[in-house]
């Protein structure tokens, strides 16, 4: 009977393998057509050049080492620390560009190769899963970047006008808060920015909370958040094909040069007029619909609801930091926000399903959220004049869809929990009968 199920778990993994080569293969053709080295090529060559992220590299390292010893991960971090600085030495001498992390890309590699050459059955296994997971984060970068140099070659034509005009519904937040971004200085920017950039670095920071007990117990969890991350950026990137949208800094502000409507953000409200399509440049992403740095920084927020209250802190001042980033940089309207938090609890909802079991509740909270979600795209894009005359409607109705999302997830979720047997009350002693 073990056998019989395990079967089918192999052919499964081994099926969502080859799906996930042929995706990286596919990038990497796109990419090399438009000129450009693939997700595949950009990983290869850091092995040797100097990374785009550092910080990222290590964070995956961090994710990898789960499953290793304390011993083990001493001796791993000590040896990518060496690699490093062997690599600053050389480039130094030789004036290359500076950036640490072809240490911790060596190491997990070489995790690789001691799990296929020196170790066999189920610490193989184990082993390779941790590798897998730090490369992971790794190439969920990588091929974001290809996703976004695609959307900008071929999406000519962007509706940020759309999206604009619904997002007079909700008083123009991108405009509001980037106001209040400029009023704190380049103190309240750089900090922004790093919170912006960092994200997935925080989201490790969770995981490696959640998965602290792997190493001992030689498992996995079903659920944690780096299951519900990698979906977020494998589905997200499709929708920005769909609906491609560069956002406010660009549509409406200086940054989009002669593309431009106007340069209006964040100084003077855009005023009410017609929408329509408009081109756009080859350069810019279509990366604003729905906003994935918002659906990340939720799903951190959800995830660090059940660690200690430093962890629960760190979550929330990343969720309410990363807003006010997407927003005060002007990469995103209120709309997008709106989407990427029904998104993430969405994706959210149907990973928790997927391991313990579609039943009837699962069913419908993931059907409600995708139904949500939709309904807020279609109506940016048909009902934008509607939404805009009508602020004190469609305002809350928007703010309310998503909050509906939000408590359907919390009260089906509540009931998914398994419950404590309540303790057994001590029975008192009765006076003995004379």
């Amino acid at each position: 009977m073990v056998t019989a199920w395990r079967r089918p778990r192999a052919m499964l993994w081994t099926a969502v393998v080859v799906v996930g080569l042929g995706f990286l293969v596919a990038l990497e053709i796109a990419a090399r057509h438009y000129g450009l080295p693939g997700p595949i090529a950009n990983q290869a060559r850091e092995v040797i050049f100097a990374p785009k992220s550092g910080p990222l590299l290590y964070a995956s390292m961090a994710l990898m080492m789960v499953v290793l010893t304390w011993r083990q991960r001493f001796i791993a971090a000590g040896v990518a620390v060496g690699v490093d600085i062997v690599f600053f030495l050389v480039r130094w001498a030789v004036d290359a560009k500076m950036m640490f992390g072809n240490g911790a890309l060596w190491v997990i590699i070489g995790v690789a190769v001691i799990a296929l050459v020196r170790r066999t059955g189920a610490e193989r296994v184990l082993l390779l899963k941790g590798v897998g997971l730090g490369l992971l984060l790794v190439a969920g970068r990588k091929t974001g970047d290809t996703w976004l140099l695609i959307t900008s070659k071929t999406r000519p034509e962007v509706l940020d006008q759309y999206v604009g005009t619904a997002d007079h519904a909700l008083g123009n937040p991108s405009w509001v808060v980037g106001r209040m971004v400029e009023a704190t200085g380049p103190v309240g920017e750089h900090v922004l920015d790093y919170v912006y950039i960092q994200l997935a670095v925080a989201a490790v920071v969770v995981a490696l909370y959640q998965l602290r007990n792997v190493a001992t117990e030689r498992r996995f969890p079903g659920h944690h958040l780096v299951r519900t991350f990698l979906v977020i950026g494998l589905l997200g990137p499709a929708f920005y094909m769909i609906y491609p949208v560069v956002g406010p800094i660009f549509a409406y502000g200086a940054d989009g040069g002669q593309f431009a409507t106007a340069d209006l953000w964040p100084d003077v409200m855009p005023p009410l007029s017609t929408p329509q399509h408009m081109g756009f440049n080859e350069i810019t992403p279509r990366n604003c619909m729905p906003s994935l740095h918002t659906a990340w920084a939720t799903t951190i927020f959800i995830h660090s609801r059940k660690g200690p209250r430093l962890l629960r802190f760190a979550g929330t001042f990343w969720l309410i930091a990363t807003l006010g980033a997407t927003l005060g940089f002007g990469y995103h309207y209120g709309a997008d926000i709106i989407a990427g938090v029904v998104f993430a609890f969405t994706i959210d909802a149907a990973m928790r399903a997927l391991d313990r079991g579609w039943d009837r509740s699962a069913v419908q909270l993931v059907a409600y959220g995708a139904t949500v979600f939709t309904l807020l795209l279609l109506s940016y894009r048909y009902l934008s004049m509607p939404m805009a005359k009508n602020p004190y409607v469609f305002g809350p109705l928007m703010v309310l869809a998503m909050v509906s999302v939000i408590y359907g997830y919390m009260r089906t979720t509540r009931l998914w929990e398994p419950k404590l047997a309540p303790a057994a009350k001590p029975t008192e002693a009765q006076p003995e009968m004379v």
